[in-house]
């Protein structure tokens, strides 16, 4: 492990056991941009060589913060600039459960977090403008989502039902205390 990632792992250490630390209310200055990249595979990156220690994934995952559309790592003396191709989480496993209220969604992603579908963890999706392919995401926390990966999704496709919305068809799906669309019959956006 290089000096910046291993001091940086040093900062962290006092956090890996408790709960999130309070990364949105820490203010240091910006000092500078460390060669972290998180991939839209989910895969963590720096200087060009995957990390491969979930632990530390994990670890570095929980002092992510996003300002507009960057994203910075934070702790209470730096905020180090990363790179995110897409989403900082890969939502892989999600588990349907009947309520008396009815289906709650809980998704899971590449860095352990989980999170029921509703309304404080809202579903999205957006169409790529370039493929015309949708991409799905699922709030994790603080303006984070997670890219809801291809075999999920089509898990979700297919507990959808149509409804019209606005004199449209809409395939919709609802989660706890909130009901999203995942797209329209039409095909537009």
């Amino acid at each position: 492990m290089s000096d910046a990632l291993s001091e940086l792992h040093k900062r962290l250490g006092d956090f890996e056991e408790s709960g999130l630390p309070p990364v949105h209310s820490w203010d240091p200055e910006t000092c500078g941009e460390m060669d972290l990249e998180i991939r839209r595979d989910g895969s963590w990156w720096y200087q060009g060589t995957p990390i491969e220690r979930k632990r530390l994934i994990k670890l570095f995952s929980r002092v992510l913060r996003k300002e507009g559309d960057e994203y910075f790592l934070v702790t209470p003396v730096e905020k180090l600039k990363i790179r995110v191709d897409d989403a900082p989480f890969l939502a892989v496993r999600m588990e349907q459960l009947e309520t008396d209220a009815g289906l709650l969604l809980i998704f899971e992603d590449n860095c352990d977090n989980r999170v029921a579908a509703g309304a404080k963890h809202p579903l999205r999706v957006d169409i790529r403008p370039e493929t015309r392919e949708p991409a799905p995401y699922i709030r994790i926390r603080n303006g984070l989502d997670a890219l809801i990966s291809r075999p999920l999704f089509y898990d979700l496709v297919t507990l959808a039902t149509p409804r019209t919305i606005g004199g449209r068809e809409a395939m919709t799906l609802c989660s706890g205390d909130a009901c999203f669309i995942l797209g329209y019959l039409d095909g537009k956006s």
